[in-house]
């Protein structure tokens, strides 16, 4: 007979906060995180309880970190901010949490928010530091952008990164003010791109990559804003990541045929030899980062910080329109796409030999963890 499984505490607001985060109210946040985790919210239940203080406003990672640590307290200054606790010791910490005092922590196991060293994420493979704060209408602009920065915490490519995190920033918040759903973003987006793709076939390349910004901005959005707003759904995970995967190949091929209206029209051979590269390098990378997700449980792009480096520049849709935009600079719209044909072919190459290397690696006894654990 299997044994049945730990039940889930219940999770209990406790106090109230009118000030809006993301445009919701931190009873409606905590419900929103509560329901993403199946768990429960109610006031009156008998057995262990998640007592969450809506004084502070916190990372969602708490939420699974404490569920499966019964007897444990986050707090912020003292102060508890989430606990994981049972029946006997609610009154004592719950009265804590309305005081707005330090917590006696006798018998618990207390996690300081301030705590340098953070927790670490089983999902990403890394070490974090998720916030903890107290919401008030002044710190709503510094947790909105903790939130922010904490909805993705993966490695990235250099445009996401470092060109417009604050443009994303401030269109997320007003999508959330707005009450534009993630999948509305999602949807103006798919439009864009796929005009975009008509822009680079008849060659209007300048046009075409302001509106593909513009998506790609957007393309940005949609999963901040879903995470920021607990608003994810499997169907808006599916649309947003199967967009992602299929369009690119129709850029590149929109914008080799586009080239001979622009007036630098490729040769047949060329074009049959750059387009053939690059389905061929994105499909095989693709599948490269498959199999090293199915063999080591993490992304390659974490194996080690050569790879988090190499994922800045490595021959995604992103970087690929940067070689483009310099092509388009000087007027060779033909020499981009064919550099973006040689840098997928040799970034499918760096990808293969990280594979066969950390295929030796552990075969010789090594393990493989990410670097950023």
């Amino acid at each position: 007979m299997v044994a049945d499984p730990t039940p889930q505490p219940t999770v209990v607001p406790v106090g109230d906060n009118p000030t809006p985060l993301w445009g919701m109210s931190a009873a409606e946040r905590l419900r929103r995180m509560a329901a993403a985790r199946k768990l429960v919210v109610a006031d009156d239940t008998s057995g262990d309880v998640l007592l969450a203080n809506l004084a502070f406003a916190f990372d969602p990672a708490w939420l699974p970190h404490l569920v499966a640590r019964p007897g444990t307290v986050l707090t912020r200054d003292g102060v508890p901010v989430l606990a994981h606790v049972a029946a006997a010791d609610r009154e004592r910490v719950a009265a804590a949490m309305v005081a707005d005092r330090p917590l006696d922590p006798a018998g618990l196991t207390v996690i300081a928010a301030e705590d340098e060293a953070g927790i670490f994420n089983e999902s990403l493979r890394k070490r974090e530091r998720p916030f903890a704060e107290r919401l008030t209408p002044a710190s709503v602009p510094a947790i909105e952008r903790a939130s922010y920065v904490g909805a993705y915490k993966g490695v990235t490519d250099l445009l996401t990164k470092y060109l417009w995190p604050e443009w994303a920033l401030w269109l997320t918040r007003l999508c959330a003010r707005a009450g534009i759903s993630p999948n509305q973003v999602t949807g103006i987006g798919s439009a864009l791109c796929i005009v975009a793709t008509v822009a680079f076939w008849y060659g209007w390349f300048w046009s075409g990559l302001a509106i593909g910004l513009v998506f790609m901005v957007l393309d940005t959005v949609d999963g901040k804003l879903a995470r920021c707003t607990i608003t994810s759904s499997a169907l808006g995970n599916a649309w947003d990541h199967g967009v992602d995967l299929v369009h690119p190949p129709f850029w590149w091929w929109a914008w080799a045929t586009g080239c001979a209206a622009y007036g630098r029209p490729l040769t047949h051979d060329t074009f049959v030899a750059v387009i053939a590269a690059m389905l061929f390098g994105y499909v095989a990378q693709r599948l490269i980062e498959g199999a090293f997700i199915a063999k080591f449980g993490m992304h390659i792009h974490v194996w080690q910080r050569f790879d988090s480096r190499f994922r800045l520049v490595t021959a995604r849709r992103n970087p690929n329109m940067v070689i483009l935009f310099a092509g388009l600079l000087i007027a060779r719209p033909d020499w981009g796409i064919v550099a973006v044909a040689g840098w997928t072919m040799l970034s499918l190459v760096v990808h293969l030999v990280r594979l066969v290397q950390a295929i030796a690696a552990k075969a010789r006894g090594q393990r493989i963890v990410s670097w950023l654990a």
